[in-house]
């Protein structure tokens, strides 16, 4: 199966879905993961429609994105992975949003280096809701204190949150990690309604889902899907 046919094959489960359970499909964004995969991917990515891309290491995204982002405007590029805040500096540089913020030292590190950036750099919080990933806040009250951080600098744009669902066979334990974040956004919505500009409402992005839970996702309120290998197959390098 090729990447477009990939693309194509999901759009179409993501529609299926969003219209059983009474969604606009359109307020999804399908985000492609392409870290341990390399040039021709991503051309076959965008070649099907793909504008949203996620990378998990910085290094590696210097070393695809700069060249491909000149050649493809419209290209988005978000940070998934953990971030060091020795390598804050070039994240804030290149991506268009870190998903992955999980300490209060990492906003006010990225909050000084934005500064002077010509557009605010969105940021999503991340909320720990599996036991076998050890990033993100612990709680709603982390989150808070997160977000009032966060909105201490004018260019840091707090979209939303993002987790990861623990890796399980579970349907109901996956479904639960989706609900908390749903909870969570809930919450930080009221005490906080002036955040985000990343869609129609405050707090409007919810990054949950992944190539295995994704219709899960869906069914509990994602807005943006962050899918791997159902759209470019196991990894080619790394």
């Amino acid at each position: 199966m090729t990447v477009g046919d990939a693309l194509k094959g999901l759009y179409e489960r993501i529609d299926r879905v969003c219209r059983r359970i009474g969604r606009d499909p359109a307020e999804v964004r399908l985000m492609g993961v392409s870290k341990f995969h390399g040039p021709q991917a991503l051309e076959a990515a965008w070649q099907g429609g793909l504008r949203l891309f996620g990378e998990s290491r910085v290094q590696e995204a210097e070393g695809k994105f700069p060249g491909f982002i000149r050649e493809h405007p419209g290209t988005e590029l978000h940070l998934i992975g953990s971030l060091q805040r020795n390598k804050a500096r070039r994240a804030a540089s290149l991506f268009d949003c870190i998903q992955s913020v999980d300490r209060n030292e990492l906003i006010t590190e990225l909050g000084a280096l934005t500064v002077d950036r010509d557009r605010p750099l969105m940021i999503l919080l991340e909320l720990h809701t599996g036991e076998d990933s050890k990033s993100g806040y612990p709680g709603v009250e982390q989150l808070l204190s997160a977000a009032e951080t966060a909105l201490a600098f004018p260019n840091l744009s707090l979209e939303g949150l993002m987790t990861i669902a623990p890796y399980t066979e579970d349907r109901e334990v996956i479904r639960a990690s989706f609900r908390a974040l749903a909870s969570a956004r809930d919450q930080l919505r009221r005490r906080f309604p002036e955040a985000g500009r990343f869609g129609k409402a405050p707090w409007s992005c919810l990054s949950m889902g992944m190539s295995g839970d994704f219709e899960i996702a869906l069914e509990e309120g994602s807005t943006l899907l962050r899918i791997g290998t159902a759209i470019f197959g196991e990894r080619t390098y790394g």
